[in-house]
């Protein structure tokens, strides 16, 4: 990461300034503990920005929750809302920008949504071997 920083404290920064500006509540349940490859923080950093720019256009989301961890598996993000929701399958520029990051960097993204009750993304990178 740029100066540095950590993917955590990256994400720490962009979540508090994001928060800030939007007058939405973020919630964070995770950060990742230790050293995570720079691509891999760059894209995952990269994809947290978009579901936040998708909440902040679309959700009319009062509270954001973000968790992004490590383990022996890989890395796994999740960005989840309050919001309003919307109809599936409707892949929006948004997701399908979120779904080539990820795949770019070899992982797999979701995208759960219930009209009224909010949306969920969950992106998963598997660690390489």
């Amino acid at each position: 990461m740029r100066g540095g920083r950590s993917l955590a404290e990256a994400l720490q920064e962009y979540l508090t300034d994001w928060s800030q500006r939007t007058g939405i509540a973020v919630e964070v349940w995770a950060l990742p503990h230790g050293d995570v490859p720079a691509t891999i923080a760059r894209g995952v950093l990269a994809v947290v920005e978009e579901a936040l720019l998708n909440v902040e256009l679309h959700s009319r989301a009062g509270l954001v929750s973000v968790a992004v961890t490590t383990g022996r598996r890989g890395l796994r993000l999740t960005v989840s809302d309050n919001g309003a929701g919307f109809g599936m399958p409707d892949e929006r520029r948004g997701i399908s920008r979120m779904r080539v990051l990820m795949s770019e960097l070899g992982g797999t993204l979701s995208v759960n949504s219930v009209q009224g009750e909010g949306t969920t993304v969950t992106g998963a990178v598997p660690r390489r071997r």
